[in-house]
């Protein structure tokens, strides 16, 4: 059995940490990635959330990451032909802490602020995300993922736009708002920092049943909560549904390939290219919301 893991454990090196296959899986789970914004705006109209409504919004997040738990442990079953077990001991802990950084905080912030930015703009602002994973891998991992001269000068650059796109744009009053942009700066905190630790604990544990047990973890806390404070959540039309499966499908599917991508690359390899995240999200909501696609700052 040891040396069927070690085969198995020495393929999937080959093949996940081959830097052109590794950049093409990065790049798709950032399309995946850039198209939530869009999606989760317009699922907002289809269960008619509003964008006060702090604990719907919740629930809403609530729903899509337990569905998005559910369909990686299934598809686990699928692959592994048995039930996958349920975590206990240093990885129940794995996963509750991850749940808690990486669903319940980065999210929380993330579906707030979804709310009262535009899609495109939200989505650009989202990117400092993959500059705060290359900095913080940086202190966290030292030689192993150490800042190079181009990696400081990417992050300047990528920052730098992002102040750009700042500029005079704001909320939806034309105006800085700790709702609107402080909370999607601090979702990219949260998932910096969960990106890290992600790498961390997949050495040892499988990345897939990491990101379905903690999706259970932080959508089971949101969701208690939302409930607790009366959020609630009603489909409008057939659509509604459907909706609410793909961003399950995004949470599932990306956030695996991005636990295995980690575990066989340096952190910083993967998380840079979270920088095509707005990329997606600007030409989608253009495509999907209608929004000006065009803007110089854009």
């Amino acid at each position: 059995m040891p040396n069927i893991e070690n085969s198995r454990s020495a393929k999937l090196d080959a093949i996940f940490g081959t830097p052109l296959f590794a950049v093409l899986l990065a790049i798709g789970c950032n399309v995946l990635w850039g198209s939530a914004f869009p999606f989760i705006k317009m699922g907002y109209r289809l269960f008619a959330i509003e964008t006060s409504d702090t604990a719907s919004i919740l629930c809403f997040a609530g729903v899509r990451f337990m569905l998005g738990s559910l369909l990686v442990l299934a598809g686990s079953l699928i692959l592994e032909g048995k039930l996958p077990q349920p975590p206990c001991g240093k990885v129940l802990g794995e996963c509750c802490a991850l749940g808690l950084w990486q669903t319940t905080a980065q999210y929380a912030f993330y579906y707030m602020a979804v709310a009262l930015l535009t899609g495109a703009f939200g989505g650009i602002l989202n990117s400092t995300q993959s500059f705060l994973g290359v900095i913080f891998a940086h202190f966290l991992y030292g030689d192993a993922d150490r800042m190079t001269p181009a990696k400081t000068l990417g992050c300047v650059l990528g920052f730098s736009g992002v102040v750009l796109v700042n500029l005079g744009q704001g909320g939806l009053d034309g105006t800085f708002q700790i709702t609107g942009e402080g909370f999607v700066f601090l979702s990219s905190i949260s998932y910096a920092f969960s990106s890290v630790f992600l790498k961390r604990y997949s050495a040892e544990d499988d990345p897939v049943l990491l990101s379905g047990w903690q999706f259970a973890v932080g959508g089971a806390v949101m969701m208690a909560g939302s409930l607790l404070c009366g959020g609630r959540i009603a489909p409008l039309a057939p659509p509604a549904g459907l909706m609410l499966l793909y961003l399950a499908c995004i949470s599932a599917v990306a956030y695996s390939l991005w636990g295995i991508l980690l575990k066989y690359n340096p952190v910083s390899r993967v998380t840079v290219f979270s920088f095509m995240t707005p990329v997606f999200g600007v030409i989608l909501s253009a495509a999907c919301l209608g929004e000006n696609l065009w803007d110089w700052r854009y």
